[in-house]
């Protein structure tokens, strides 16, 4: 199968970009809407409607939800992907249509969706409230978990990208976790059916990406969403979309979100799963905090008079300005840097930092300087004077 042709033929190309609110998606929504696919299930704190999209007929039951954190829209990108090719007309759309029945929420939190946050519109973190259920979109989705019973959980998510796939070198711009059901992470029936899917979906991705696939940390927190759906006896997956090289809006990243959809279900579909693929699993490197966006080498700056050698780091703060997403580089460390990379990397070779205001970087400026001659605006050399 070409999964790059399926990813062309498919993609959904009135989204792009990081900022995806609900009245961007409705439109796609009702497009796909032609058998009463679409429904309301609940509202969320500022009374914004939470949509589920479910079709096929098959046996095995499926729950995906996107958008628990409003800010991390890669996967919502992927998944109307995925539900495009589903409401095609494709061999391949009919062979899982049979064997699956499928419940996407596409947007939990149209709140944080709009407002460009993490939290909803209570400032609470939907992926710590899976106990407690204070909040309307956490008991939505506890709600369609209990009413749908699923035989899957798909649970799609973003990563920063201060994430790199142990320390190769290489961003994590995909990463998996089957999340642990108990304090010991222990593997029972249910987790080994997460892992070893997790374990096929590696093997495929490793063919686009080679080495560029980490796994997340498995430490237990009833509270998060996954873990609780894991202890209640669901494999569950969790879907990590990362950083893939100079892709800051995440149109490369959403494309391999969308292959790995895919062939998770081709491999449910075909039973394409041994006994157990646990060494596989473990075999993939885990995600480690190893990035900066911006590192920069080999500075010269005058300390109280004396001339010294250092580095320093930047990394951008996504902001939302007037509507649009805008990725704005601080200053977030300075001095050593050993064991870290930067997606840049500026060796400046002892050239002389200077700024508008001072002759050292200070923590949390903007990354506005220049290195003798070179000038850098927003992280970026830009010109040399």
């Amino acid at each position: 199968m070409d999964l790059e042709q399926l990813f062309s033929q498919y993609k959904e190309q009135s989204i792009e970009g990081r900022y995806i609110t609900l009245d961007k998606i409705y439109p796609i929504l009702e497009k796909l809407n032609t058998n009463n696919q679409l429904g309301i299930i609940g509202k969320s704190v500022l009374d914004l409607p939470i949509y589920k999209f479910q079709i096929g007929t098959g046996k095995i039951k499926i729950l995906l939800w996107s958008q628990m954190h409003g800010n991390e829209s890669t996967t919502t990108k992927a998944l109307f992907d995925f539900l495009n090719l589903l409401s095609g007309d494709s061999e391949l759309a009919k062979t899982l249509l049979k064997a699956f029945t499928f419940y996407a929420i596409p947007m939990l939190n149209p709140d944080g969706a709009k407002l460009y946050t993490r939290a909803n519109a209570n400032e609470v973190d939907l992926n710590r409230d899976s106990q407690d259920l204070t909040q309307p979109e956490s008991k939505v989705l506890r709600e369609a978990f209990e009413c749908f019973k699923p035989d899957f959980c798909f649970n799609l998510h973003d990563q920063r990208t201060i994430f790199g796939v142990a320390s190769t070198g290489k961003p994590a711009t995909l990463s998996f976790l089957a999340p642990a059901y108990n304090d010991e992470r222990e593997v029972n029936e249910t987790r080994l059916k997460a892992i070893n899917l997790i374990a096929g979906i590696n093997d495929v991705l490793q063919s686009y990406i080679p080495g560029q696939v980490g796994r997340f940390d498995d430490g237990f927190n009833i509270n998060c969403i996954g873990d609780t759906f894991q202890f209640l006896g669901v494999p569950t997956v969790l879907f990590e979309a990362g950083h893939f090289q100079n892709d800051y809006w995440r149109e490369e990243t959403r494309k391999y979100v969308f292959m790995a959809l895919v062939s998770s279900f081709e491999i449910l579909s075909e039973n394409d799963i041994v006994d157990s693929r646990f060494d596989n699993y473990l075999s993939i490197p885990q995600n480690k905090v190893v990035f900066y966006d911006f590192l920069y080498k080999n500075i010269k700056i005058n300390y109280d008079g004396i001339e010294i050698i250092t580095n320093f780091a930047a990394q951008y703060k996504e902001e939302l300005i007037d509507g649009q997403i805008c990725f704005n580089a601080y200053v977030v460390h300075i001095s050593e840097l050993e064991n870290y990379y930067g997606h840049f990397e500026y060796d400046a070779k002892g050239a002389i930092y200077q700024d508008e205001n001072e002759n050292s970087p200070k923590l949390n400026q903007k990354a506005n300087f220049y290195l003798n001659d070179k000038k850098f605006v927003n992280g970026v050399l830009v010109q040399s004077l």
